[in-house]
């Protein structure tokens, strides 16, 4: 018992103690019912390999490689230990209660509120712990990569590549937080201030992106006066555990000094539509960390050839509401024409448009998490209203690979300036529309009539013109799945 680690549990109420004790009776009943499951399969189940799988022994042995004690026997362990506490010390105790009662007699109803709310974190914190399987909750240092960071609700969602988000702003500096998409709950109300110093480069051979985090200076005070600062990066989208750095904490100034550079393992292709987030945030030990300010940064506007540290002022964290994202991400494909007898023997018999989806990258997600999709296509105007196609849907994915081939037939060469080749991406539940591309010439006029199909941007008549020029030929294409689609009816 003398290297446990304890909590300090002797200023909590009767109330509060008994929502941890309902809590590690739960606990305790969860960890019966499993017991009895893993004795059945013991009985059931001979293949050692199989029931370690299936009773979730590998589960156990790497958690006992992380953890020393689970979070609800640092509780049980420090109940106990305040129970021998008052019965072994109950004038130390009498003593103590005498100083909290003259403490709030001299400060009044500002200390009962301030203990109170102190008791409310404690409670959120124990709980939490149960399933966190902290190793310790009060101690000297919290850990820089630790999953259980305490900065306001950022919901993580599952990345691995960002598509573009070029429409979003005319310059490097994002004039609205794209990290507030995916960021829930408060941020304090510390008023932001100060500057960040920091440079990047792009290390091609190793195909890493170096960002040198210098200082910041002239912070914001945080508590009395100072601010425990560090600084947390996000490539974005990906604001996963994977994509999260952060620098060390420096106590007790508003000038931090830092002098650390953070490396994320990136093609340089998918830099151009990536977004570098850099906030700063005050340490708190028991409370969530407070704001300070942030800077982001579309890195296909960045300066490279800028090597040496410049300062860029924080910036509020400004919500940023998903109706005013343009675009949601990128489609990668190929499309192609093929005229009539091209490849030889008659053959095809008439033209041919082949549209081969590779995949999308970046796909913005909600807050509930990343979205099922499948992307439909069909080639305007479709009066028989049946030549639609589609693809598969991909579960739960930003980045989902489709690599789905589409071949549509009955075309000449002269119908290509009057088409319109649509690519939809869908959302099953519930079945909506989250965007695409309108592949035409954007005349806005379709054999003498004004349709509303025909309002394709400038990049997507660019990608319809070279498949109009370069017949039999694949053109490779990526482009921003813009939401300001006009879903239209022929």
């Amino acid at each position: 018992m003398e290297g446990e680690p304890f909590l300090d549990l002797c200023h909590l109420t009767e109330v509060e103690q008994t929502v941890i004790f309902s809590v590690l009776q739960r606990d305790a009943e969860l960890r019966n019912k499993e017991e009895g499951r893993i004795r059945k399969l013991q009985q059931t189940v001979s293949d050692p390999v199989r029931l370690r799988s299936l009773s979730g022994a590998w589960f156990h042995e790497e958690r006992a490689k992380r953890y020393q004690k689970g979070g609800a026997d640092v509780v049980q362990a420090s109940i106990r230990h305040k129970r021998r506490g008052k019965e072994e010390d109950k004038s130390t105790e009498r003593e103590l209660q005498e100083n909290i009662s003259v403490r709030e007699d001299d400060n009044g109803q500002e200390e009962k509120k301030r203990d109170k709310e102190d008791g409310e974190r404690l409670v959120q914190i124990l709980v939490s712990s149960l399933y966190l399987g902290l190793n310790k909750l009060n101690g000297s240092k919290q850990s820089i990569d630790s999953e259980g960071d305490m900065d306001s609700g950022c919901t993580e969602l599952v990345y691995t590549r960002f598509g573009s988000v070029s429409s979003l702003t005319s310059h490097h500096m994002m004039n609205g937080s794209l990290m507030s998409l995916y960021s829930v709950g408060d941020f304090g109300d510390v008023v932001v201030s100060g500057q960040i110093q920091f440079s990047m480069q792009y290390d091609i051979k190793k195909e890493e992106l170096h960002v040198h985090i210098k200082r910041c200076q002239d912070l914001a005070s945080a508590r009395k006066n100072r601010s425990d600062p560090y600084v947390k990066v996000y490539l974005l989208p990906d604001n996963t555990s994977r994509s999260k750095k952060k620098t060390a904490v420096k106590r007790k100034t508003l000038n931090p000094v830092y002098d650390e550079t953070v490396k994320y393992r990136v093609r340089r292709l998918d830099l151009q539509a990536r977004v570098l987030s850099m906030s700063v945030w005050h340490m708190e030990r028991m409370r969530r960390n407070l704001f300070l300010g942030e800077v982001e940064v579309r890195l296909a506007q960045w300066d490279w050839s800028q090597t040496q540290p410049t300062w860029h002022n924080l910036q509020p964290r400004v919500k940023l509401s998903p109706d005013d994202i343009i675009s949601r991400g990128t489609i990668l494909f190929s499309i192609k024409f093929v005229p009539p007898g091209s490849e030889g023997s008659g053959c095809p018999p008439t033209g041919e448009l082949h549209i081969w989806l590779r995949e999308i990258v970046g796909l913005l997600p909600t807050k509930r998490g990343a979205p099922s999709t499948y992307v439909k296509s069909v080639v305007l105007p479709d009066e028989s209203g049946i030549s639609g196609q589609q693809t598969r849907m991909v579960r739960g994915s930003v980045n989902p690979v489709f690599n789905h081939t589409m071949v549509y037939d009955g075309f000449q060469s002269s119908d290509l300036i009057q088409a319109c080749a649509e690519i939809t991406v869908w959302n099953p539940h519930p079945s909506s529309c989250l965007g695409g591309v309108r592949l035409s010439t954007g005349s806005g006029v379709s054999y003498g009539q004004a349709v509303c199909w025909m309002d394709s941007t400038e990049d997507e008549i660019s990608v319809w013109s070279s498949v109009i020029q370069s017949p039999s030929n694949w053109v490779d294409t990526s482009l921003p799945i813009r939401t300001n689609l006009q879903l239209c009816s022929d």
